[in-house]
Order: structure tokens, then sequence, then C-alpha cells
């Protein structure tokens, strides 16, 4: 047996060792999802731990106190022995570092079926999915994360469309990371968290979501979730670390096909179905797929391929609103429409197709060596849009799309491993029209209505249709070195990484709508009988000739590393001691140009009354605290973000050394990025405007700004048929682009301190933990309006913010800093008894106590409602309950029959107001201020029902034996039981000013009542 080297020298060799296997692995970038098993054995012994599906092996050397460390194990079952009479089989979880003292024993103790291993010394906060959750569980979806909620501290939900969302208490949806097989899944572009999973909504929904699923089902194994304190190896994440490992092929041929269904006529109707009528919209929704695995070479190589599939058609009605003539007459303007336009009135469909495949081939080369590639391929088009006074022709198509793959090499010897893994991710985001264009929009106006849209076709307008792609590869390895010894036994994990990935997004398009006046017979209007052959205005994308390019790239370059001890001072006494330092380049922002005309705009006269003559608008800035320089760009005067330094400090506490009661606890800070869609909206807010053109027209309401004998403007042009093209619009030139968006020069990256502390406990069958997180976030990035008042004033007590100037000639200023803030403290309760055959049965129960608040809504960018951030009071968050409850279950029933369920109870979410807004009327309790806050936000709960959200989720399996050895399983599961009407607190009735209540017709959370069926045949 080899003798043991110092630690001194140790350490240089581990050092050396990864930074030459960095050179030679070049490309990789990874977070392991592998599992490790430590413990005690026979002093100076080989422990041999052998996958009992797979065939792998690996070993490691007892030293001579007896301690030993396997490491680099996918998860799954083992036989593991240090000799005979210690033989032991378990079963390794993901991501997870297990403890197993193999000592000699009589052969009839020794235990001969596999017992789950679980993670009770590290001071990471969280839980573990296991695949049996995922396979007997109820659930809405095939999405995988739907069972993240379990673990105390996290959110599952589904909006009113069906997209879903997952985030971890008042951190947004982006600050959660999900890293399968070892490789994040982040978007880098736009909200949502992981890539495909921002939704079609492109005006920035605070709800981003998907209602697609990001991963085949079949293909997960398991999953782990941390949603505080994780260990240094994990990058990009202020919120929850997600890490699942994928299944695997086997020396048997496994397979499986399986197919659900469900449609509306197994719902209960939704509230605002029952406010309709009661009739139900809606067709079938399927989802189907497969999976095949086995041997090409036993206990050597293998493979694994699954396909799932999603189809549904959401139906709606293409209708003319009833509008009063403001004499008690209700018109019916369908009357008076062409006949090609009333054939747009109708049913109609959004049909939703989603194919997801993975496919999957691991090489045990030797003992020593293992060779894995996998790829991943999402396609996904939604037809979104359709219904109300929308036409078919006017929808848009959302296309979503999603190709990776990497190729792992890990190499291992008696006390160390090298994890070296190269990725490759193409991902794109696009609205894409349906319609030939340009868009039509026919309108009725009166004095007493105003403007009502009787119907739309052909097109949307340009802030539909973004695009966002990210393209690039990735690098890095991991040097994990065990078997050091220094006041008890190290396990070192050193890491590097590199990636290169082109980043590109456009906000908007040179997209048209134009609007047409439309006055039924018989009614005395401004406009004529029928509908005008002329518009009256268009809405649409004007390309700037500043010579600034639609569409923003950027060749992004992000560097890592990362040192992690995991130190066992003894049986009682574990830290995790860890450091990571990240830089992210971002050339398109530190090399941005401000246009000279935004500068020579800035810095000329202020042309607002009142402006002394010779002050310029960057002095009316300056009186206002704002320094505009500091925004202003030369492409010379920006850094990006260096200061990203993370500690991560643990400790785990066994009290008596066999693993029942461990207290454990710890402390760190996790930097996030700033996503490209903000940072690019210098460029594009820049390259591409969005003006309302109005057209002369004798059909224009008395006293309107564009009428028949209104003078001629930028912004109010006699009508040409040219501008019906796009070369032709183009050339009108848009006039103010009505925005400039300015980035602070001295931007800094989102991040978060954690801190927490707790204790584990096992009664029993049952393990169970209660602790305590405090989770504070800082500089998330917000937009605030710059415009000042020539006096500096944000805020003028007779038109409040918004007659201040912007920039003058260009349109108003809008000024992108830091400033996003929250806090949330957590009281984490969790039991779980996991599931055995020999019991039959397992269960979980989460609680989450949380007293969360923060100034900016946490999937929003923009405020408007003071003059920075800073000024916003911490308020509780809409976002997050401060009771939520989730209990799970299932048991084996007699005659091949599973049962199981779930219960989710949320109290209440607050609903955030601006209340008591300033006014200079007579008697106004509330005082104006002349620079600060004029609103004073507060939170006000709806009604107070009992539950915010309610629903019971049950399902009942029986599985039928088969010849041949196949099995097929029917299911039926039904959602939300009691048909509790969740309403969205978001969307509440007379929200300003208060009091707001809930809408009873109001969009809902989740689903009704709903049953869905499931066939499965395996082999």
């Amino acid at each position: 047996m080899k003798k043991r080297h110092s630690l001194q020298k140790k350490l240089v060799a581990s050092t050396i060792a990864a930074a030459v296997s960095g050179i030679l692995a070049q490309y990789a970038y990874a977070q392991s999802a592998d599992a490790s098993l430590r413990g005690k054995a026979p002093a100076n012994t080989e422990v041999t731990a052998k996958n009992t599906d797979t065939g792998l092996v690996r070993h490691a050397k007892a030293g001579a106190d007896g301690s030993y460390s396997v490491i680099g194990l996918p998860p799954g079952t083992y036989q593991v022995d240090a000799g005979p009479g210690t033989e032991k089989t378990v079963t390794l979880s993901v991501a997870s570092i297990a403890t197993l003292d193999l000592q000699a024993e009589a052969l009839e103790t020794v235990t001969v079926t596999a017992r789950r291993l679980v993670e009770v010394k590290t001071s990471e906060v969280g839980g573990g999915i296991s695949l049996h959750q995922i396979e007997t569980l109820p659930q809405i979806s095939r999405n995988f994360l739907e069972f993240a909620d379990t673990v105390p501290g996290m959110a599952f939900e589904v909006d009113s469309n069906g997209r879903t969302s997952l985030h971890s208490g008042t951190q947004s949806t982006s600050s959660t990371n999900v890293y399968i097989d070892g490789v994040g899944q982040k978007n880098y572009v736009r909200s949502g968290g992981i890539s495909g999973q921002a939704g079609s909504d492109s005006s920035g929904s605070r709800n981003p979501g998907d209602s697609g699923n990001p991963f085949p089902q079949l293909a997960i194994g398991e999953y782990k979730v941390i949603t505080s304190n994780y260990k240094a190896e994990y990058d990009q994440i202020s919120g929850a670390a997600i890490t699942a490992q994928t299944k695997s092929g086997t020396n048997s041929f496994h397979g499986e096909v399986f197919g659900d269904y469900t449609t509306a006529g197994w719902r209960s109707p939704t509230p605002a179905e029952v406010g309709a009528g009661g009739a139900k919209v809606g067709g079938p929704s399927k989802e189907y797929g497969f999976a095949v695995g086995g041997p090409i070479i036993l206990d050597q190589l293998h493979y694994f391929f699954t396909y799932e599939g999603k189809r549904f058609t959401t139906p709606n009605v293409v209708a003319p609103p009833s509008i009063s003539n403001g004499a008690g007459s209700i018109i019916h303007p369908e009357s008076v429409l062409p006949a090609a336009l009333r054939a747009n009135y109708g049913p109609v469909s959004n049909p939703f197709n989603e194919d997801l495949y993975f496919g999957k081939l691991d090489w045990e080369v030797s003992d020593r060596d293992r060779l894995e590639w996998s790829a991943k391929v999402r396609r996904e088009s939604q037809v979104s849009g359709a219904g109300g006074t929308t036409a078919t022709s006017a929808a848009f198509n959302y296309l979503n799309q999603d190709t990776r793959s990497q190729l792992r090499w890990e190499r291992s010897g008696d006390h160390w491993l090298n994890d070296a893994l190269v990725s490759y991710e193409d991902t794109t985001d696009a609205p894409t029209p349906i319609g030939a264009g340009p868009g039509k929009q026919y309108v009725y106006i009166d004095a007493t209505n105003g403007f009502d849209t009787l119907l739309q076709i052909d097109g949307q307008g340009p802030r539909t249709f973004f695009r966002t792609t990210q393209k690039g590869q990735g690098l890095q390895d991991d040097f994990t070195l065990s078997g050091l010894t220094w006041a008890g036994d190290h396990t070192v994990k050193i890491g590097v990484k590199f990636k290169d990935v082109k980043l590109s997004a456009r906000d908007s398009s040179t997209a048209a709508v134009f609007s047409y006046y439309v006055a039924p017979p018989g009614v005395v209007a401004p406009a004529p009988t029928g509908v005008d052959a002329n518009p009256f205005q268009v809405f649409f994308g004007s390309q700037s000739n500043n010579g600034s390019p639609i569409t923003a790239v950027s060749s992004n370059q992000q560097f890592g590393i990362y040192f992690q001890d995991d130190w066992v001072v003894n049986t009682h006494v574990t830290w995790n001691l860890g450091i990571r330092y990240d830089l992210e380049k971002t050339p398109s922002y530190t090399g941005y140009v401000t246009p000279a005309t935004t500068v020579a705009a800035i810095n000329g006269q202020d042309t607002q009354a009142g402006a002394p003559l010779g002050q310029t608008y960057a002095q009316t800035l300056a009186n206002g605290g704002t320094h505009i320089n500091d925004y202003i760009s030369n492409g010379h005067n920006r850094k990006n973000p260096g200061n990203e330094i993370q500690p991560r400090l643990g400790f785990s506490f066994d009290i008596n050394g066999d693993q029942r009661h461990v207290i454990f606890g710890g402390i760190g800070r996790a930097f996030d990025r700033n996503l490209f869609d903000v940072l690019q909206k210098e460029v594009n807010k820049t390259a591409l405007s969005q003006p309302t053109i109005q057209f002369r027209s004798a059909s224009a309401a008395p006293g309107a700004s564009c009428g028949a004998a209104s003078p001629l403007s930028p912004t109010c042009l006699d009508w040409n048929p040219i501008y019906l093209t796009d070369a032709g619009l183009q050339s009108i030139g848009g006039g103010p682009s009505g925005e400039q968006d300015l980035i602070n020069n001295n931007l800094k990256a989102p991040y978060s301190d954690q801190y927490s502390i707790g204790m584990r406990n096992k009664i029993g069958d049952w393990n169970t933990s209660a602790a305590i997180a405090q989770i504070n976030a800082h500089d998330g990035l917000v937009a605030r309006l710059g415009n000042r008042y020539p006096n500096g004033n944000w805020y003028d007590p007779s038109c409040g913010p918004w007659c201040s100037g912007g920039v003058p000639g260009l349109g108003s200023l809008i000024l992108w800093d830091n400033g996003k803030e929250t806090r949330n403290t957590e009281l984490l309760l969790s039991a779980e008894k996991p599931y055995t055959r020999e019991s039959g049965w397992a269960a979980t129960i989460a609680y989450t106590y949380s007293h969360a608040r923060e100034n900016v809504f946490f999937s929003e960018n923009y405020q408007f409602d003071y003059p920075t951030a800073k000024d916003i009071a911490l308020v509780d968050s809409p976002a997050v309950p401060k009771h939520r409850l989730v209990m799970s279950g299932s048991i084996d029933g007699p005659w091949g029959m599973t049962y199981a369920g779930k219960l989710t109870l949320e109290s209440v979410k607050p609903y955030v107001v601006n209340d008591g807004q300033c006014n200079n009327s007579a008697g106004n309790a509330t005082p104006c201020v002349p620079f600060g806050s004029p609103y004073y936000y507060t939170a006000q709960y709806l009604g107070h029902p009992t539950f915010g959200y309610k629903a019971l989720d049950l399902q009942l399996t029986k599985s039928i034996e088969l010849p041949r050895g196949l099995s097929l399983e029917v299911r039926v599961d039904m959602l939300n039981v009691t048909d509790a009407k969740n309403l969205d607190s978001q969307y509440p009735i007379d929200p300003w000013p208060s009091p707001a209540y809930y809408n009873p017709y109001g969009a809902i959370l989740g689903v009704p009542r709903t049953t869905k069926l499931t066939m499965n045949l395996k082999w």
C-alpha cells in the first residue's frame, strides 16, 4: 500500500493537477450531480463500490485510521464492501455525501436489501425528490420541477394561462438555476430562470413562465433542491439551486410508453366561465411519449433515449364588444363591417405543440475512466393572441427552441477524481407573425365612450415581436482530492470554468398597426357611416438612423474558480468551507457608446417652460441630484462587475456521532448575473422607437390633435398609400422616440447573503428538519423615471412627475441602476418518511413561515412611483404567503393498487397598492412633497379568506401484470378535488385607490377540479 503524503504535498499536487487537467480538458462547464460515500472501514483495506444496475466499479483505500472516501459515484444502488463480513447494499442520492461505516459483522446480520442513505452532515438547506415521488405523486403537468415545492421554501405555480414557474421566497424566477447532469440551464437573456421558461409574454410579465416542460420527465431519475447555503461549486445563482440526475441505461433492457389525456368536459368551469354564462372553453390536452434503455456491452456501454410530446388547444371566441352610443342604445358594429371583416368573428383556437428529445450514452472504459455523452432537443410552438377582438390573422406564433449537448470524461484514482466536461447550447425565443401584416385595427370613437376596438386583423404591433438567442460552448474542470489528513479528514474540490456564449436580443420589430374609424349608420358620431378608406393613425417600430443596430449582439465570456473543503474533524464535527470568484464580460455593455445625438440633446438647452436661458438639461438633472455623466458611456469608462468574491461557510455537529441528531448552519454569499435583456436596453430603445403617427382626417373627433384642419407636424401628416409599405413607413422618420434608456456606468451584479441554523433528527423511520434561514438580496436592476423639472424636482403638485421634461427632442429619460432589495426570514420545517418496499408507504410534510419584504415586485424591473428605488420602503411581498404547507404521501394497496395525494395550503398573499396619492386639493391629508415620495406603498389583504391557495390532488393507479414481462398501469389523477376557487390576488377589482377586493370572476392560479387519465405500458 502507498504511504500517505503530507497535507502540504498533497495540496500542492492537487493544485498542479487541477491546473494541468483544466488545460487538457479544454471545454467543460458543470456542477456535479454525482454522489460520494465516506465513513470508516477496517484499516488499510480496499473499499469497493459496484453499481448493481450498470456494473460500474469504483475503489478507494482506507487509511490507517480506517477513514475512506469513494467519490464520483452516479446516483444509484451499490454493493459496498471492505472485505468479508462488511458487505452492504445502499442507495445513494443525487449530489449527496453519505456516511457508511463498514465493520466486519457476522454473515447472518449483513443487510441484503438496499437502504437509502440520507445526507445529514451538510450545511445546505433543502431536500431531495426521489424517483418514487416523481412517479406516484399527482401533478398538473409533466414538468418535473412541480415536485420541488415538497421542499420548504419553494413555490411552484401555474397561472391562469397554464404557464408554470418556480421560485424560492422573494427571489425571482431568474435567480434560480437548474443543473441537469451537472450543467446549468440558465437563461442569460430573459427572465424565467432557465432557458425555455420565459414564456411568450413580450410585455415583461411579472409572472414569467411557460406552458411547456423544460425537460422530458421520463429522463429524470431524481433531483435535489437547495434553497440556501449551497457549496462553492454552484454559480450564477442567488435563489434556489436544483441539481438533477438523468437516467442511464442498465444491464437489462427496459422501456415504457405512456399517454396522458384530459379535456374541458373533465373539469369544472373556471370563475371566468361561470361569469360568462358557464360555457367551458378549451379542447383536449394530450401528453405522450416513450423511453428505452439497455446495454450495448454488458457492464461497460449503455444507452438511454426518451421522447415526450405535448399537444393542447385553447379555444376562444372573436366577438365585437357591446358599445353604448351614450343615448341608451347599444351599437352592433358588426352590422356595418364588410362581409370580409365580419368573417373574422366566431370560434378560434390557439394550439400548443411541444416535442422533447433526450439521449444518453455512458461508457465504463475501465474502473478508472468513464465517458458520458448526452443531448437534449426542445421544439415548441404556441399560437397566442387570438380571441376577444383579435382575429386569428393578428395572432402570433411563439417559437421556443433549445438544443444542448455535453461530453464528460471522469478519470479517478484511489484518492482523486478529475471531472472534465464539454457543453454546447443553442436557444431561441421568438414570437413570429401569422398574418402577412401590417395589422389593421377598426375602432369606434365618440365623446362618451372614447376609443373602442371592434376588430384587429393581419398583425400585431412592434412590441410583440422580440427575438432572443444564446449560443456557445463552455468548459470546466473539477478536481477532487480525498484522503488528506490534518486535524481530521479533508475532501478538497477545486474547479475552474470558462464559457464563451454569443447573446442576442431584439426588443421589438418594425411591425405596424394602422387604425381605421368605424361608425354605424343612423347614429350621430364624429365618424361617417361605415369604415373609413384611409387610416387615421399608425403605431409602428421606427428604425433610427443613428447607426445603432436593431438587434443587440454580445460575445459574453464567463470565468469562474472555486475551492471547497469538506473537513470531517471527527465523528461529530464537519466543516464545509468554500470560496468562489466569478467574472462575466459583456462587451455590448462596456463598449457601448451613447449616441452623439443623445449626448448633444442632454448638454443642450433645457427647452421646458421656466428653464433659464443657458441652463442645459444636464444642469437640470444635476439640480435634482442626478449626475448624468454617470450614465453616458464613451466606450472606455465602464467596467464589468468584478467584486464577485463569494465565501460560503457551513458546519454540522452530530451530537451522538450516529447521524440521528445533527445541528447544522451556514453563512454565505452568492452572486447572480444581470440579464442581457436589460443590458441591451440602451441599444434597442435607441435603435428602434415605437411612435404613434396620426394622419389628418375629416373623420377625426372634434378637437382631435390631428383633424382635417390641423397643422402638419412630425406626428400629424397627410395620408399617403406608400405608408402601407415598410419602406414608406420608415421614411416618416418616426419623430421623437418616446424613450431614452441609459444604464449606470458602474453596474454591479445582484447577489444574496444567506444565513441559516437548524437541526436534523431521525425519529424511527422519519427524517425531520427544523431550520431558520434568512436570505437578503441586493443590487437587483431597476429602472426609474429620470425626468426632472427645471428646478430639479421630480414631482410637481399640479401635474405629478409626468409633466416634467425628458431629453429635449428625444423623449422620456429612463435610468437603470442597482436598487432592488428583498428581505426574507423563514422558518422551515420538514418531515419525510422515505418509501421502502417493505413498508409500502411514504410521506412528506413541508411547512414554511415567511416574513418577506421587498421594494420592487420580485419579477419586475420598472418603478415609476418614486424618484429612486432607495426611496421606497420595504413592504410585505405579494409573491410570498406568510404560511405555506405542502403534504404528500403514497401507499401501496391490495390488487396492484397505488394511492397517492398532495395537499397544498397557503395563507393569503398581500396586495401592494399606492395608497395616499399626493395632490393639491384642499384638505388633502397627505401633504405634497416637493422632492420625494408622492405615494405610499402599503400591503393589504383582500377580504381575508381562510386560504389564498388550496388544492387537494389525488391519484389512483392500477397495475396489471401481462405476459412476457409486460405490465400495464392505468392511472387517474383528480386535481383540486374540492374545486377551490384560487383567485389570483394580483388582479383584484379596484386595485387603486384602496380598498381592493377579489374579482369573483377573475383569473385563478392552478386549475379547477380536473380529471386526467394516464395509460403506461412498461417492460
